[in-house]
C-alpha cells in the first residue's frame, strides 16, 4: 500500500468555470484523489487571476468560454505573471483556432468536458510535472497549424547544441524523465534546459516549443 501523500506532495488545483454546478462536480471527483487538492474556485478569468495571486496553486483547470475575461486571456495572463503555475484547459469547444489560441497562451493541456475523470487527473498530474496532455482531436488540430506560415522567431542558432537536442526530444512528446534517460543527464538538468529553450525562443510552454520546432523544420514528425 502506498503511503498517503503529505500536504507538500499534493498537487494544488484551482477550478475555473462560470457554471457553479460544473465547479462543484469537479470538486467532488477531485476529492476522491488523495494526491490532488482543490484549493479554490473562480467563476471567470479575472477572478481566476485574483485566486492565483492569493492561493498560488500548482495547476489551474480552466474553462475557456467565460464572461468578464475568457480562459485564453486568463491563461496568457497567468503564464506571464506566474510561470510556475500550469494551466489545463477543460472545455466543450473543439475548434482549430481555440486549440491554437489556448496553446499559444501557454496551456499545458487541452481536454474536453466529456473527458473521463481519470484522464483529467492524469493531465493535471502531468502539468504539475511540466508535461503536456492533449485530447487526440485537439492534437490533430494543432498539427493543422503546422501547414500555416509561421511567425518569425529567434533562430535555431540561439540555442546551444544540448538545448537543441532537448527541444528535438520535447517536440516528439518526450517527458523530462525520458529526455534525461536518452541524454544521460538528470531530470533537474533537463528541466533547466527546457526553461532556457522557452526563454530564448520567447515561448511559454513545452507545447508551444514543440509546435514551433515542428513548424520551423527543426525536427520531423515521427509515427
Amino acid at each position: 500500500m502506498n503511503p498517503e501523500p503529505t500536504p507538500e506532495d499534493r498537487v494544488r488545483v484551482l477550478l475555473v468555470d462560470d457554471h457553479t454546478v460544473v465547479r462543484r462536480g469537479l470538486r467532488m471527483v477531485f476529492e476522491l484523489e488523495d494526491d490532488l487538492e482543490v484549493v479554490g474556485e473562480a467563476a471567470d478569468g479575472r477572478e481566476a487571476l485574483e485566486r492565483v495571486a492569493e492561493l498560488r496553486p500548482d495547476v489551474v483547470v480552466m474553462d475557456l468560454l467565460m464572461p468578464v475575461m475568457n480562459g485564453v486571456e486568463a491563461t496568457r495572463a497567468i503564464r506571464s505573471s506566474y510561470p510556475d503555475v500550469e494551466v489545463v484547459a477543460l472545455t466543450s469547444v473543439l475548434e482549430d483556432r481555440m486549440v491554437v489560441d489556448a496553446v499559444e497562451a501557454g496551456a499545458a493541456g487541452y481536454l474536453l468536458k466529456e473527458t473521463r475523470p481519470d484522464d483529467l487527473f492524469e493531465a493535471v498530474r502531468a502539468a504539475a510535472r511540466g508535461e503536456v496532455r492533449l485530447d487526440p482531436r485537439a492534437q490533430q488540430r494543432l498539427m493543422r497549424e503546422l501547414r500555416r506560415p509561421a511567425t518569425p522567431a529567434p533562430a535555431r542558432e540561439a540555442l546551444t547544441e544540448r538545448e537543441t537536442e532537448v527541444l528535438q526530444h520535447l517536440a516528439r512528446g518526450a517527458t523530462n524523465k525520458a529526455i534525461a534517460q536518452a541524454l544521460g543527464v538528470g531530470e533537474a538538468t533537463v528541466k533547466s534546459h527546457v526553461s532556457a529553450v522557452l526563454a530564448k525562443l520567447g515561448l511559454k510552454s513545452r507545447t508551444q516549443a514543440a509546435l514551433h520546432a515542428l513548424r520551423e523544420g527543426w525536427v520531423t514528425r515521427e509515427p
